[in-house]
């Protein structure tokens, strides 16, 4: 039975970072790409620790993958937001199809100083 759980999470999760990867390559603008990065690779890379997990010997293997996890899960999101605040900072051009909020310029860094 375990064979069977671990076989599906391995499964999602490489479909999940198969689209992180697709999403990377096909989105127009840094913001919708660390979206895609974000989101897409974090619960891919989730799915498969959980399957080692399944799958482990020894529990050394369940703390070696549950480290990783965790790593993703706390560093994931911090390094998308500093990628999204350093971008929206320095002016990267954006898809004319993303929309922006009306308040969000005050974030923006005034370029005289």
């Amino acid at each position: 039975m375990s064979d069977a759980i671990a076989a599906f999470l391995f499964v999602a999760g490489g479909f999940f970072c198969m689209v992180a990867g697709i999403g990377l390559i096909r989105l127009n603008d840094v913001f919708a790409r660390m979206h895609a990065a974000t989101k897409a690779g974090t619960l891919g890379l989730g799915l498969i620790c959980i399957a080692v997990m399944v799958k482990a010997e020894s529990l050394l293997h369940v703390a070696e993958a549950l480290f990783v996890f965790l790593f993703m899960i706390a560093s994931a999101p911090v390094g998308s937001h500093l990628i999204g605040r350093a971008s929206w900072r320095t002016r990267v051009p954006m898809d004319p199809n993303t929309q922006i909020d009306p308040d969000c310029s005050m974030f923006r860094r005034n370029r005289a100083r």
